[in-house]
């Protein structure tokens, strides 16, 4: 990821000016596999632990980023009043935690209101950082909704090693659980590792996967997946794609082939376009967006590896600038570890609280 350029940060007004006045046949694999069933089972000592609810795992998953922030907080305010060198610092933190600059600056005007010259206690500014952190957010804490359309088709597209796989057999699982039908398309035809980890991930959700050998066109997969659903009456088709560097012109030409082709199948298809960002690349998940919503019509976002980053405020600065719907975020890679984006949960998460 290091070859991708970084978006220039706009520059910060003082906080005295902001504070006063201022794309070979097609084979499906089975449903189920005796071989690959072993690697999808879960160690014996994980069965017999109860399962943690989402509020635990989301806490956890999000450590680093609430530990930092939280000593950052606690080191600033305590003892200290709340002064133009604090808001600054603050500010300051928040901006190195990767909430952006337009948020972080809207955070410590917000507490500087009403409280500016007088003690505050720590636990009371993360109340605070909450609170507008979760109104950033609760815009775009939506739903992914599976419309009428019948196979409702759905694209997931992101750079290399975002997590697209991973996202899709999770998704995939969930749809299955709700009763609906799901086929996959192992359209990432460059990589033959990607291509079996999907048929793994199609096993242990009982979602047959439409593949062709490695090197293959990946349009021609994508129209094969779409004309085999609408054969078999299939509810869902999740389409992988190549993971492609949004720097890179000549992959995301082949992207927008994937789409038209596909349309060729079903005027309407993609009826969803999935960006899956890496938390852990900071800042340069605000190019990404950019990039693929004007090649392939991004619909909605999820956001993975929250757990791996100690700046997971990358989500807030990506809602803030883009107001696209986040769907979901992952924080782990169990089936699990893949939920519907509440806003309230991860602000409160994010800065150390507990649930409410």
């Amino acid at each position: 990821m290091s070859d991708q350029p970084k978006p220039d940060e706009p520059k910060r007004p003082g906080f005295f000016k902001r504070l006063f006045g201022q794309d070979g046949p097609v084979a499906a694999s089975p449903a189920a596999s005796a071989d690959l069933a072993p690697a999808a089972a879960p160690p014996a000592a994980a069965v017999q632990e109860p399962k943690k609810k989402w509020w635990q795992r989301l806490k956890e998953g999000l450590a680093r980023t609430s530990s930092n922030l939280g000593r950052g907080v606690t080191d600033l305010f305590t003892k200290r009043k709340l002064d133009h060198a604090t808001l600054e610092e603050l500010e300051d933190l928040l901006i190195q935690a990767d909430l952006g600059v337009d948020t972080a600056a809207k955070i410590t005007e917000a507490l500087a209101k009403g409280r500016f010259g007088k003690d505050i206690e720590p636990e009371e500014v993360r109340t605070v950082l909450a609170t507008e952190i979760e109104a950033v957010l609760a815009p775009v804490a939506r739903p992914l909704a599976i419309g009428d359309a019948k196979p409702f088709v759905i694209m997931v597209v992101g750079v290399n090693g975002a997590g697209k796989t991973t996202t899709i057999g999770k998704l995939a699982a969930k749809l299955r659980a709700e009763g609906r039908s799901v086929l996959l398309g192992a359209g990432d035809t460059f990589r033959a590792a990607a291509i079996e980890q999907l048929k793994v991930w199609g096993e242990r959700a009982g979602a047959p996967v439409v593949t062709r050998p490695q090197g293959s066109d990946a349009a021609g997969l994508a129209f094969d997946t779409l004309k085999q659903a609408q054969e078999t009456g299939t509810d869902v088709v999740i389409l992988d794609t190549a993971g492609r560097l949004q720097n890179k012109s000549e992959l995301m030409a082949e992207l927008e082939k994937v789409v038209r082709v596909m349309r060729k199948v079903d005027a309407g298809a993609p009826h969803a376009v999935l960006l899956v960002l890496d938390a852990t690349t900071g800042q340069n998940a605000l190019s990404q967006v950019d990039a693929f919503a004007k090649t392939a019509g991004v619909t909605g976002l999820v956001m993975t590896k929250l757990d791996g980053t100690a700046r997971g405020g990358i989500l807030v600065a990506v809602a803030a600038r883009t107001g696209l719907p986040v769907h979901f975020i992952g924080v782990g890679e169990g089936v699990d570890d893949l939920e519907p984006f509440a806003a309230r949960d991860f602000a409160r998460a994010i800065v150390g609280l507990e649930e409410s």
